[in-house]
């Protein structure tokens, strides 16, 4: 189907596989895995305290990538969000090897990395602190095997069935109470999310309790923040439909992880 360049008053209703080009569909894979790559990056190692609750700081901008995966499985299909997941996980992959490569190497002695003197080397010093800062470098980004594990395994399941929720309820509701689906969804795929990443990650080094008091207490702050968020996804899914003059509905698609097909 070939769209006008002129965007339309009132997006049509069109089954998943009769739309072949999309002018922002490559803008929003960029954008999450972006947000997909960075949370696990700069978020996953710092812990903050606010009040009386501790958290990672990851999960301020984590759930962002659930609100961008609504979008995508909302205004394109499943089949293109699927897309997008795959893209995702190849690069947390990526990341994950990348960062054990990185970390492995030896340091330089005459590395030093001090308040403003990051990455500097001081070959006229009597001494380098090389151990020092790839000691610091690792405990900025290096992982466990087991949270690496735990983290690609979960973003894989819990996408998947984010936006296997969203596209099914869609077609259910004929396309109504997008709030519903988009916080519906959410609590389905963060649940699993959650399920699978915390007991891979911690069980037998936290205590069973704090297990499940953590995960409990990460899923319902994903879930409050995705509907915190529900006003601009609103603004965004319309915008989209609106320039892109589409809006998928995916009757007779292919929901296996794994099929190729668009």
């Amino acid at each position: 189907m070939t769209k006008s360049s002129a965007p339309i008053e009132k997006p049509q209703p069109v089954s998943a596989s009769a739309v072949r080009h999309f002018r922002y569909y490559d803008l929003v894979m960029a954008a999450f895995v972006a947000v997909l790559l960075l949370s696990n990056i700069i978020g996953a190692s710092k812990l903050s305290t606010v009040g009386t609750l501790t958290f990672g700081a990851g999960i301020l901008f984590f759930p962002i990538s659930y609100v961008i995966g609504d979008v995508l499985t909302e205004v394109y299909g499943y089949a293109r969000a699927r897309r997008v997941i795959w893209a995702g996980f190849g690069a947390l992959i990526f990341m994950a090897v990348m960062s054990w490569v990185v970390l492995a190497m030896p340091p330089a002695q005459d590395w030093w990395c001090s308040g403003t003197e990051a990455l500097v080397l001081k070959s006229n010093e009597p001494s380098g602190s090389g151990a020092v800062c790839q000691a610091t470098y690792d405990s900025v980004f290096g992982s466990a095997w087991r949270i690496v594990l735990a983290s690609i395994a979960a973003f894989w399941a819990g996408e998947f069935v984010n936006s296997y929720v969203l596209a099914r309820m869609k077609v259910a509701t004929g396309g109504r109470f997008l709030w519903m689906r988009t916080i519906g969804s959410t609590i389905v795929g963060q649940g699993i999310d959650s399920l699978i990443f915390y007991p891979i990650a911690f069980l037998g080094i936290w205590e069973t309790e704090q297990v499940v008091m953590v995960m409990a207490t990460n899923w319902a702050l994903k879930v409050a923040w995705e509907a915190a968020l529900t006003p601009a996804t609103y603004v965004v899914v319309a915008a989209l439909k609106r320039r892109e003059g589409v809006d998928v509905f995916d009757e007779g698609t292919d929901f296996t992880p794994f099929a190729a097909k668009v």
